[in-house]
């Protein structure tokens, strides 16, 4: 029989002692789940097909500018989800394998179909698309026809038309490609087109209410940090960004995020339809776009959202290359001045994925440290046992 006086007391009874390690430990689980369900939407998802992207770390933002354009207003407060977004535009060669791999054929290279434009005469139906062609000398700015054309036969794999090429434009953004095209390139990538506010966003990297991506200057210590038009529009092009027409991809310095040209060389499709006023009741969190468009300067189109300005962008005419700046197009043009990138969902909760593998990985991860504090417990519990002689 146990003598009274050496028996162990209740409250240091090892049941008890494992008892409390197991709460702690419980504890810690409750802990680490509501830290993943509140980080979750900013860690990437493990072994997510992400190469050549970077990752977007969902929060909010102001978007819209009171300084810019009528259809820039209102500045909005807007929440957008984690995602993943291409680091540079889409290239040539990255479309070139597209293509290969396909057998796509883009809107350029196809006949129009003379359904789609009643009373144009048949031999005008020709495949082509729209280029830029600078005049001889001074134009009125309000009227665009004076510095673009129609050109049969350009296509992304003749930009500027017939006898243009993509030798040593490997790198260069693809260009003369329409919305459905990038459509296609996105879904052939397992990916998408960005929304207009995943773009923005995107775009400002980290720089909320500043008017260029890079900051407040535009030509901070005399560099210029894109490629714009420098010189009179649209016929003297000065080059002091280096560039007549596009640019290889990340020729210049990224955003905060470590994405480049978000500012300047090509235009860049978005998946929303484009409504000027559309601003003024789109949803705070995530908005899609409007589901419908209109253009009150042409009635009759439906267009698409485009972001970012191009090589052709000058504070005379656009300044399309400040990020809260908006452009569209019908989702069937084509122009040497616009491209796309993609972007790829991300940030899962535990509950909310359907892959296997992110939710072993998830469980892992929080069983590791559950077991790696339970360890640390023990320890505690069995040092403090041991100094006061209390069997462990």
């Amino acid at each position: 029989m146990t003598h009274p006086s050496k028996s162990v007391p209740p409250a240091h009874k090892p049941w008890n002692r494992w008892l409390s390690v197991t709460a702690v430990a419980g504890s810690l689980l409750l802990f680490a789940v509501f830290m993943w369900r509140v980080m979750g939407p900013k860690i990437p998802p493990p072994g997510a097909s992400t190469e050549d992207m970077v990752w977007i770390p969902g929060s909010a933002f102001w978007m819209g500018s009171d300084n810019g354009q009528s259809d820039e207003k209102p500045v909005h407060r807007v929440v957008v989800e984690s995602f993943w977004m291409d680091k540079t535009e889409v290239t040539n060669e990255q479309f070139a394998r597209f293509v290969q791999e396909t057998g796509y054929t883009t809107t350029a290279e196809r006949k129009p179909d003379p359904k789609d434009f009643p009373g144009v005469p048949l031999e005008n139906l020709v495949a082509g698309a729209i280029v830029f062609a600078p005049p001889p000398g001074d134009v009125a700015l309000d009227d665009h026809f004076a510095w673009w054309r129609y050109q049969a036969g350009a296509s992304w794999r003749q930009p500027e038309g017939p006898g243009s090429t993509l030798e040593g434009r490997e790198k260069h953004p693809v260009v003369q490609v329409s919305w459905d095209d990038a459509m296609a390139y996105a879904r052939w990538a397992g990916k998408r087109l960005p929304t207009e506010a995943e773009w923005e966003f995107a775009a400002r990297g980290g720089l909320n209410g500043q008017p260029y991506t890079w900051g407040k200057e535009q030509v901070p210590e005399g560099k210029w940090q894109a490629n714009i038009w420098q010189g009179k529009f649209p016929s003297q092009n000065a080059l002091s960004d280096g560039f007549r027409g596009t640019a290889p991809v990340a020729s210049f310095r990224p955003n905060g995020y470590g994405l480049y040209d978000m500012s300047g060389n090509v235009w860049e499709w978005c998946a929303d339809w484009y409504l000027p006023g559309y601003y003024a009741t789109s949803p705070s969190k995530n908005p899609p776009g409007p589901d419908h468009s209109f253009d009150p300067n042409e009635p009759g189109a439906k267009k698409r959202v485009q972001r970012g300005g191009s090589y052709l962008c000058n504070d005379s005419y656009c300044s399309g290359y400040r990020p809260s700046a908006r452009m569209k197009s019908t989702p069937d043009t084509g122009l040497n001045h616009t491209g796309f990138r993609c972007v790829k969902s991300g940030g899962v909760t535990y509950e909310a994925s359907k892959d296997i593998g992110t939710r072993h990985h998830i469980a892992r991860t929080l069983r590791s440290d559950v077991v790696r504090a339970s360890a640390a417990s023990r320890v505690r519990a069995d040092r403090s046992c041991r100094r006061q002689g209390l069997p462990q």
